[in-house]
C-alpha cells in the first residue's frame, strides 16, 4: 500500500471513530443525563434512608449484571468484527447469548436464594425483601440487552445502539419510575421501572440487531475461541465493577444508608465526566480488533493519541466546574438537604479521579482489541486490590470523604497501569508534543482563576451553565495560542461543522496543515 493510500486509510479511520463517537456521546449524555434526573427525583421525593437502599439495590444489580454476562459483552463484537460469513456472525452472537444464560441463570438463583444474608450484610438490615428480590430480577433481561449492544456493537454500528439502550431503555425507565413513585409504590417504583425498561430494550436492541444480521438462520459456532477471549474479562470486568461499586457497598456495611445516599448523590455527577471519557471507546475496540487483524497498528497509535487528546478536551470544561464549585453543584441538582458531611469535597475527588484516568486513553479497550485479556485482568486485580486496601483505611476515619479518595486513586491507577502494558505490549501512547502542551497548560493556565473565583461567588442555576460555556471557550482559546492542536484536528472539527451546519471561525487558522 502506497504512503498516500496509508494517509487515505489512516483518516478515514480517525474519521470513523470520532463520527461515531459523536454520535455515542450524545447517547450517552442523554442516557446519562436520565440516570441523574432519575437520582435527583428519588432523592428530592424519598428520604436519604431510601435513596441510599435504592443506590445499594442498584450496585447487587450491576455486580449481578457483570457476572452473568461473563465477559461476552467484550467477547462478540471483538470476534463479529473479524468475521465476514453471516453464519460465523450469528454463531458468534448465539454462543455469547447462550453461554451468558447460563451463567446469569446461576448468578440469578444464588442471589435470590441469599437474599436475606445480603440485606443483614449490605443494607444494615432495614431493606425491603421484596426491592432487593426486584433489582436481583432484573439481572438477566439486562444481561440479554447488553448481549444485543454487543452485536450491533461488531457491526461498528451506533445509531441502533442509542434508540435501543440511550433513548428508549433509559427513557422508559425514567417514565415508569416517575409514574410509580406518583402511583404511591414508594423505593419499589425503582426496581419495577429497571425490570420493565431492561425487558424493553432487549428485545429493541434485538429487533435492530435482527435488521443488520437475520437472526435465524445457518450457524457456525466459535464457542471455545470466544471462551477463551471472554473468560479472562468475566473476571477483570468483575474486578472493574468491584472497583465501581465497593466504595458504596462498604459505605453500607461501615456506616448506613443515609451515609450511601448522601455519597450517591456525588458520584452519579462526577459520573458525567465518565459518560464523555467513554464516548469513543464504543467504536473503538471493534476498530482496534479490525487495525490488529490487518497489521495497521501504526494508525491505532494515532487514533489513540486523538482520542485521549478531544477527550480531555471535551471533559475539562466539566472537570473545572466541578472542581472549583462542587458545593454549589450539588446543592442546585440535589438540593440543600444533600449539603454537607464532605459531599463537595467528594463530588471534587471522584471528578479528579475520573479526569486523571482519562488522560491515559481507552487503553482498556485497546488491549481488549489487541487480544491482550490477561493483562486486563491482571490490570483490574491490581487496582480492585488497592481500591478495597484503601477503602477500608479510609472509610472508618473519613467516611464518604474517603471512599471517594480510594475511588479516584483506584480509577486513576487502573488507566495509567492498563497504559504501561498497552505501551510495553504495542507501543502505543496518548503522548504527543500536542497532548503533552494541552495536560499541562490547561490546568496550570485555568485552575487558579477558576479557584478564585469559587472563594467570592456561589454559582445557581442559570449561572452554572454561564461558567461552562466560558470555561469551554477559554480551553479552546488556550490551545489555540499554546499551539495544542493538530493536523488531524480538521477531522471532528469538520463533523462538528457539519452537524451544527455553521463554519466555526478563528480555530482553523491555529490547526497546522498536514506535512
Amino acid at each position: 500500500m502506497t504512503s498516500n493510500e496509508d494517509m487515505a486509510d489512516d483518516r478515514t479511520g480517525l474519521t470513523g471513530v470520532v463520527s461515531s463517537a459523536s454520535l455515542v456521546l450524545v447517547g450517552s449524555l442523554l442516557g446519562s443525563s436520565s440516570k441523574l434526573v432519575e437520582r435527583v427525583i428519588i432523592a428530592r421525593l424519598l428520604p436519604p434512608g431510601s435513596y441510599g437502599q435504592v443506590s445499594l439495590g442498584i450496585a447487587v444489580m450491576s455486580l449481578g449484571l457483570t457476572l452473568g454476562i461473563a465477559g461476552f459483552d467484550q467477547g462478540v463484537p471483538r470476534f463479529m468484527s473479524r468475521f465476514d460469513d453471516e453464519r460465523d456472525r450469528r454463531g458468534t452472537w448465539l454462543t455469547g447469548l447462550a453461554l451468558s444464560a447460563v451463567v446469569t441463570l446461576i448468578v440469578t438463583a444464588l442471589l435470590l436464594f441469599r437474599l436475606e444474608w445480603i440485606i443483614d450484610t449490605i443494607f444494615d438490615g432495614t431493606a425491603p425483601l421484596e426491592l432487593v428480590a426486584l433489582f436481583v430480577l432484573a439481572i438477566p433481561v439486562l444481561v440479554g440487552q447488553k448481549i444485543g449492544v454487543g452485536g450491533v456493537r461488531g457491526f461498528e454500528n451506533t445509531i441502533y445502539r442509542t434508540y435501543a439502550r440511550d433513548l428508549l431503555y433509559n427513557g422508559l425507565r425514567l417514565g415508569l419510575l416517575v409514574a410509580l413513585l406518583f402511583a404511591g409504590f414508594g423505593v419499589f417504583a425503582a426496581g419495577y421501572a429497571y425490570v420493565i425498561a431492561g425487558a424493553a430494550g432487549f428485545i429493541a436492541i434485538h429487533y435492530f440487531l435482527n435488521r443488520l444480521l437475520t437472526l435465524r438462520g445457518p450457524v457456525r459456532t466459535h464457542g471455545r475461541q470466544l471462551l477463551w477471549f471472554s473468560l479472562p474479562l468475566l473476571f477483570s470486568a468483575a474486578v472493574t465493577k468491584l472497583l465501581s461499586q465497593i466504595d458504596t457497598i462498604m459505605l453500607g456495611a461501615y456506616l448506613s444508608n443515609a451515609s450511601v445516599g448522601i455519597y450517591d448523590v456525588a458520584y452519579p455527577l462526577a459520573l458525567g465526566l465518565g459518560v464523555i471519557f467513554s464516548s469513543f471507546g464504543f467504536i473503538y475496540l471493534p476498530l482496534t480488533s479490525r487495525f490488529d487483524a490487518s497489521g495497521r497498528r501504526g494508525e491505532l497509535d494515532r487514533v489513540h493519541k486523538l482520542t485521549a487528546k478531544w477527550t480531555v478536551l471535551i471533559g475539562f470544561p466539566v472537570f473545572l466546574t466541578f472542581a472549583a464549585f462542587p458545593t454549589d453543584i450539588v446543592n442546585v441538582v440535589f438540593g440543600d438537604e444533600y449539603i454537607g458531611q464532605g459531599v463537595g469535597a467528594t463530588l471534587a475527588i471522584l471528578s479528579s479521579g475520573f479526569f486523571v484516568s482519562g488522560m491515559a486513553g481507552y487503553c482498556q479497550n485497546a488491549l481488549s482489541g489487541l487480544g491482550y485479556t490477561r493483562s486486563i485482568l491482571a490490570v483490574n486485580v491490581i487496582s480492585a486490590v488497592a481500591n478495597i486496601v484503601l477503602n477500608v483505611l479510609l472509610i472508618p476515619r473519613y467516611g464518604i470523604v474517603g471512599a471517594a479518595a480510594a475511588s479516584a486513586l483506584s480509577f486513576a491507577t487502573l488507566n495509567w497501569v492498563a497504559f504501561a502494558f498497552l505501551y510495553r505490549v504495542a507501543g502505543i501512547s496518548p503522548f504527543s508534543r500536542y497532548t503533552v502542551k494541552m495536560y499541562v497548560f490547561l490546568p496550570l493556565l485555568l485552575f487558579p482563576p477558576a479557584f478564585a473565583l469559587s472563594s467570592t461567588v456561589s454559582l445557581s442555576l442559570l449561572t452554572i451553565p454561564l461558567f461552562g460555556v466560558v470555561a469551554g471557550l477559554a480551553t479552546l482559546v488556550i490551545c489555540a495560542v499554546t499551539g495544542c492542536f493538530q493536523p488531524e484536528d480538521e477531522i471532528p472539527l469538520e463533523l462538528i461543522e457539519g452537524r451544527l451546519g455553521v463554519r466555526i471561525p478563528y480555530i482553523r487558522r491555529y490547526i497546522p496543515d498536514e506535512n
